[in-house]
């Protein structure tokens, strides 16, 4: 986990921003698709190709401005969620994530085909017991094998991506050039009109996906508000104009017929195409940019997907279980596992058209609204939204953007819009089900209309409080390292869960030698502790047992006690359970360190465990009325509900009389009148001392006094700690004080 203080190098320049747009869209597209388009709407293919360019030109461009403005990963997801809300940001994450997948399929499905001509396979070939195509066979074997190097994490490097790249530009540079010369315009087939031209456009769409992953790097742009915008428009610009050329080529540098004999033989027209005029040396470099293109797109697609799981975990949108990383690997198995089963089940049930199509519509979906998340940063006037790129023509472009996204749709299969229409269902009916209960972010819509609710429609009010996210569940984090203790803890972290109807974060912090990057660490945890998840394993197990909802994680810092606290800020949690290590505190009687006590406020309420044996039969708990005492009495409380614990109140008073009436208030006030009340004289410390020998847990609100006080005469919940015989734990409300408070108390 970052500790805050790192920065991503500037290291992308405007050349290496501009490969990776275009490696992203030159690839199983058009090495794929152009004979299908040909024979789907004539020579009009040219124009399908154009206009799908045009469409995705329209959102570069919003995607730029969106871009220089909020540079994080996850890319369209992520602007649509802080836009427009969690609702359309689940419909968003799982448009992005399952049209990655049937994109996947499509290319591994491209490269079966490729596989198949290469080695002039026919017939259906076993696969275990089952005969299926030649074709499906291998993109099957080919999807799994893809699966699993991103499960295992095999990294491919960026100079072998740009060779790629630069590879299949020239591929198609020298076939367009040849191809242009044998070009006669009587050989365009005729166009079919104007329906069968946009249905072509919805499937050649496919080809288009990717360039809003630019966006992801924007971090690690030289000059990005310029160089970011260069490269996302740039390269959707160049694209489109290889596309065109290579169609034109396709439908006017061969004789009419030609490409609908080859789909009829079961031959790769474009390969075909590059035999005619470029003889076996070009089918043979087609052949190999094709295999190139169709394995790049495949494993790109699913490196994506994954990176879409993570975002919508961290936002809560999916559980954030499924960005656990492998303890072996470092990758996030359980999204590339289901991702891959995904993939594998969409590779036996589609082909080519279909793949492609969802994955186009899919994708279509996301873009429109992507569109409208800029037309709502804008006009919400979002106080953090200074982008260095603008959109020009607002608000012209973002609307057209979003509205030839949306038409595209209607001329595509019926059939596909349907599956697609109720995959945008599920995505409601999911966050309606799932993730309003726990996802957090309200989204800058929702935002302004409710921060307007007296001049805003009634129907636009009621449909922002209906869709509103319930603020996410309580989060009781429980920080992790001695496996001695941890069952005690998240025993008492998942009794204050279940009184808030909440959930448990348990935290295991790996603590990293400053001279160790935390990236190193990562991918060799195993070095700086052994069976580090074994820990995470038993508090999920205990949770389990007690029928209380966890979540896990660890997280690798430099610093050990210090990072609970910034652990507990970034997973926003309400209450932490944190056990009282040796070293751990030095500021006596509270749960911070003294750095931390004059620094920042606490960020959570908190429970410090001095555990000698987790029993609440018998709770004793101090109080002289401050804040602290009154938060005991309230965890007291919380314990009995769970456990049937007697509670008994001790106060030290010099008058009996006047110790047992605001005792009794007391208890009355902090709803404990059935309590036990004792009352004693003498020296506060030995009284609690004494009477703990009666209690199996104490629990003491955390002193109140300044810590020069504390540090030079001691804190009495300290000495109290180490004399008692049972567990304590020391309770503190997490609230703000100033800093001479801090000090001096006053």
């Amino acid at each position: 986990m970052s500790t805050g203080d790192e920065e991503l190098a500037k290291d992308l320049g405007p050349l290496a921003a501009l490969t990776i747009g275009v490696g992203t869209m030159i690839g199983a597209g058009i090495f794929v698709l152009p004979g299908n388009a040909i024979q789907q709407s004539g020579w009009f293919a040219v124009v399908s190709f154009l206009l799908g360019g045009g469409i995705a030109l329209l959102t570069a461009l919003s995607a730029s401005e969106l871009g220089t403005a909020m540079p994080r990963s996850g890319g369209a997801y992520f602007y649509v969620n802080r836009a427009l809300g969690p609702l359309f940001g689940s419909i968003a994450g799982w448009a992005n994530w399952l049209g990655l997948a049937f994109a996947s399929a499509f290319y591994m499905v491209g490269f079966g085909e490729y596989i198949r001509v290469i080695f002039g396979l026919t017939g259906p070939l076993m696969l275990g017991p089952i005969a299926l195509p030649a074709v499906k066979t291998i993109a099957f074997l080919g999807g799994a094998l893809f699966v699993t190097v991103n499960y295992i994490g095999a990294k491919e490097t960026g100079r072998l991506q740009n060779i790629i790249v630069i590879l299949l530009v020239a591929i198609l540079a020298v076939f367009t050039v040849v191809g242009a010369l044998r070009a006669d315009p009587a050989n365009l087939p005729p166009s079919k009109g104007f329906g069968p031209m946009m249905t072509t456009t919805g499937l050649i769409f496919v080809s288009y996906l990717g360039f809003v992953q630019i966006t992801s790097v924007a971090e690690e742009i030289q000059e990005p508000g310029k160089n970011l915008p260069r490269a996302v428009i740039g390269s959707v610009l160049l694209v489109s104009v290889i596309y065109a050329l290579v169609l034109i080529v396709m439908a006017a540098a061969v004789e009419q017929g030609f490409i609908a004999e080859q789909q009829v033989a079961g031959n790769i027209a474009v390969v075909e195409v590059g035999r005619l005029i470029l003889g076996p040396a070009g089918a043979i470099a087609l052949l190999v940019g094709g295999l190139l293109a169709t394995a790049s797109s495949a494993n790109a697609s699913i490196l994506a997907s994954s990176r879409i799981n993570f975002a919508m975990g961290r936002d809560k949108i999916l559980t954030p279980s499924i960005n656990e990383v492998h303890p072996r690997y470092g990758t996030p198995y359980r999204a590339i596992a289901i991702t891959g089963a995904l993939i594998l089940g969409f590779i036996a049930a589609g082909n080519v058209e279909l793949l492609a199509t969802l994955g186009s519509v899919l994708h279509l979906v996301i873009y429109g609204l992507l569109n409208i998340a800029l037309i709502v940063m804008r006009e919400a006037n979002v106080a953090d939204y200074e982008p260095s790129f603008t959109v020009p023509l607002y608000p012209f472009t973002p609307i057209v953007g979003a509205l030839t996204s949306f038409a595209l749709i209607a001329f595509i299969n019926p059939t596909v819009i349907l599956i697609c229409g109720g995959l945008v269902v599920g995505a409601i009916v999911w966050y309606l089900g799932y993730a309003r209960t726990r996802t957090e972010a309200m989204g800058e819509l929702s935002e302004f209309i409710l921060s307007r609710s007296d001049s805003m429609p009634e129907a636009a009010v009621s449909a922002a409080e209906s869709v509103r996210p319930d603020g996410g569940r309580y989060r009781v984090m429980v920080p992790l390292a001695n496996p001695q203790h941890e069952e005690n803890l998240i025993t008492l972290a998942s009794a204050v869960a279940k009184h808030h109807g909440g959930v448990v974060d348990a935290v295991h912090i790996v603590t990293v030698p400053d001279q160790t990057s935390l990236e190193y660490a990562a991918d060799h945890i195993e070095e700086h502790e052994e069976d580090y998840d074994a820990l995470l394993d038993s508090a999920r197990q205990h949770a389990d047992e007690l029928g209380v909802d966890i979540e896990t994680r660890t997280i690798l810092s430099h610093r050990g006690f210090e990072e609970i606290f910034d652990a507990a800020r970034s997973h926003e949690a309400d209450t932490v359970v944190m056990g009282w290590g040796a070293n751990s505190h030095g500021s006596p009687g509270r749960a911070e360190s003294a750095f931390d006590e004059i620094t920042m406020e606490l960020p959570a309420d908190f429970l410090v465990v001095k555990d000698r044996g987790f029993d609440p039969e018998r709770i004793l708990v101090p109080t002289r009325g401050g804040p602290g005492s009154a938060y005991a009495a309230d965890v007291a409380k919380v314990l009995r509900e769970e456990y049937g614990s007697e509670i008994t109140l001790l106060h030290v008073a010099d008058s009996q009389s006047t110790g047992e009436e605001f005792l009794t208030g007391w208890a009355e006030d902090r709803g404990l009148s059935d309590a036990n009340i004792r009352v004693e004289s003498g020296d506060t410390k030995e009284e609690i001392v004494r009477a703990a020998e009666d209690a199996s847990l104490v629990i003491i609100g955390a002193s109140e006094q300044g810590l020069l006080v504390r540090l030079f005469r001691g804190s009495p919940a300290q000495q109290i700690v180490e004399e008692v015989d049972s567990s304590v734990i020391l309770a503190e409300k997490s609230h703000g004080r100033s800093l001479l408070d801090r000090l001096l108390s006053r």
